[in-house]
């Protein structure tokens, strides 16, 4: 039986690259009754009743998935963020970084809109770049219209299956313009009554960007941390993991504890005070979880 790779999920069809071809599938009904839903990314096996349509038969094994987005089987996560328009928010980047690092996601961080920026902003957005560099992220400062940072962006989507995310509005689309000038994905501006981005991307699609394969999302602003225990979130910020290892306790959530050294690497400045912050909130986020049955 042919196998492939979903590159594109629409109204019921699945889109399989298989060699240098793209066939049409539907999934058969196993998949309902199993409770599996084919997702982009998916490699598969599937069934062509010719070099054009066809049935998927079976979804093999991945290595991660995400709800939102609906993908699989990601190598790394480019994490588009914009310094402006909407504005630039380390609480929303944070809560996508546990996401990502949760599901052993690399995560790129790429801010956007760098030449929108006035002085007072653009220190700001380079603190919070170095603040992040820091704790070991990869951090690009770009501007899709002077195309500032863009080359910087190319070695790491060489031989990758990256996927694009972050809130809607923040230029994800006119990123991957640049990048593959010859897709011409449609753009909005800001809305300006409601202060964010209108949705340009309607599907989650696999575009191919040099050697790699690239996936543009639909734009979204709220995450929840439905599967992460609190005892995981330690392990979801690399530096306050790092000083854990430090702390007098196993097991410490650094919150009451006494000798607790993520706490004191915060109070010196070590950790900053708003990556530490945004680690309690999402602690007692999770706590307050209703539980699933």
């Amino acid at each position: 039986m042919p196998e492939g790779k979903i590159i594109k999920a629409l109204s019921g069809f699945y889109y399989v690259l298989s060699g240098n071809e793209t066939v049409q599938c539907r999934g058969r009904g196993v998949f309902r009754k199993n409770k599996v839903t084919p997702l982009v990314g998916d490699e598969v096996v599937f069934q062509a009743e010719n070099d054009k349509e066809g049935y998927i038969l079976e979804v093999k094994e991945r290595k991660n998935e995400l709800i939102r987005p609906p993908i699989a089987n990601v190598d790394q996560s480019i994490l588009v963020f914009s310094a402006v328009e909407p504005s630039f928010s380390t609480a929303l980047l944070d809560r996508f970084l546990v996401l990502v690092e949760y599901n052993q996601i690399k995560p790129i961080i790429c801010i956007t809109k760098m030449d929108l920026t006035n002085s007072e902003q653009y220190d700001d957005i380079q603190s919070y770049a170095n603040d992040y560099r820091q704790a070991g992220y990869e951090v690009l400062l770009t501007s899709s219209e002077t195309e500032e940072g863009i080359k910087d962006l190319y070695p790491f989507l060489e031989g990758e299956i990256s996927v694009f995310a972050g809130q809607s509005g923040v230029g994800k689309s006119s990123l991957l313009n640049v990048l593959r000038p010859d897709l011409e994905l449609r753009t909005n501006d800001i809305s300006t009554h409601l202060g964010r981005g209108k949705h340009t991307t309607r599907h989650v699609e696999l575009i191919k960007v040099g050697d790699g394969l690239v996936a543009d999302t639909p734009g979204f602003s709220s995450l929840e941390f439905t599967d992460i225990e609190m005892e995981d979130l330690n392990f979801c910020f690399p530096e306050i993991q790092q000083k854990s290892e430090e702390c007098k306790f196993r097991g410490c959530l650094h919150l009451a504890e006494p000798k607790c050294a993520v706490k004191l690497a915060t109070e010196n400045k070590e950790i900053p005070v708003y990556r530490y912050e945004h680690y309690i909130t999402f602690l007692q986020e999770i706590k307050e979880r209703k539980p699933r049955y």
